[in-house]
């Protein structure tokens, strides 16, 4: 499946759009022929974090869809010109107010987002906590410290959260 099922015309000009990439790929590319317009279906980044504090993983459940009640870990999409370790102490200072030390990466994994399938790419920090006060916020209903061992990884929303869990805990 690509974003780009539904685009029948150039949002350019106008002329029927022309489709390409690898037979597995159906649709991954879009082109003009009339105006030379040109779109890939690349994953869109997202920067993650696996934080532990005296054995207890920081787990978040999602207030809102896709997936509004299940577990995630926090984290979150990647904007333009940041550095995923930044994304990775903005999104947990915006999700639960509290600051992390960004510590090595952990693990890229591939998934997909929302209804419509959009295809992310996203990179799996360690991190601890080193200040803030911590409080449920933007798109996070609750906060939870749990013992790896109680979690069940079918609790998680998105395949990314439980192929790191399962890798790294």
């Amino acid at each position: 499946m690509s974003r780009f099922d539904a685009w029948r015309h150039c949002p350019r000009c106008g002329s029927p759009l022309e489709r390409g990439g690898a037979p597995e790929q159906e649709g991954a590319v879009v082109h003009c022929a009339t105006c030379g317009f040109v779109a890939y279906d690349n994953p869109s980044a997202t920067a993650n974090a696996l934080v532990l504090r005296d054995g207890r993983l920081l787990v978040t459940r999602r207030a809102r869809d896709p997936f509004a009640g299940m577990l995630d870990l926090p984290g979150g999409f990647i904007e333009p010109g940041e550095h995923p370790e930044q994304a990775v102490r903005r999104e947990l200072l915006e999700e639960t107010g509290l600051e992390v030390e960004v510590g090595p990466l952990a693990g890229i994994f591939t998934d997909v987002y929302g209804d419509e399938g959009i295809s992310t790419l996203n990179l799996f920090y360690r991190a601890s906590v080193t200040g803030g006060v911590q409080q449920a916020n933007d798109d996070v209903s609750e906060i939870l410290w749990l013992e790896p061992a109680a979690v069940e990884p079918q609790d998680f929303a998105f395949r990314c959260c439980r192929d790191a869990f399962a890798t790294f805990m």
